[in-house]
């Protein structure tokens, strides 16, 4: 008779943390305990990021301000585009200050 395995098999170690609620899984392969992010490659990505959205945020209001409401892309939809760009170098720039301030801690 073969045994199904479920989650209850499995060790259960408690959190380190005093006043947490719910289980941690003990480590079992070969992940380092000490993991840590690539902050300097987060670094460029995110400063290219940034870039490309900035860029494509002023080059599609751009367009939208020069195009008319019988042109194809209308100035609706490059204005839609151009928000969403804004708001993604928003995010670039928020996550580079997280990159920031993680690097300035790790020194």
């Amino acid at each position: 008779m073969s045994r199904r395995h479920t989650q209850d098999d499995t060790a259960h170690v408690p959190r380190s943390r005093p006043g947490t609620t719910g289980r941690r899984r003990e480590h079992t392969g070969t992940e380092p305990v000490t993991a840590r992010s690539a902050l300097r490659l987060r670094l460029v990505l995110g400063v290219i990021g940034l870039l490309v959205f900035l860029l494509g945020t002023a080059l599609f209001a751009l367009w939208a301000g020069t195009v008319t409401e019988r042109d194809v892309p209308d100035p609706t939809q490059l204005t839609v585009l151009a928000v969403i760009c804004g708001v993604l170098a928003l995010f670039a720039a928020v996550d580079l200050v997280v990159v920031v301030l993680r690097l300035v801690r790790e020194r």
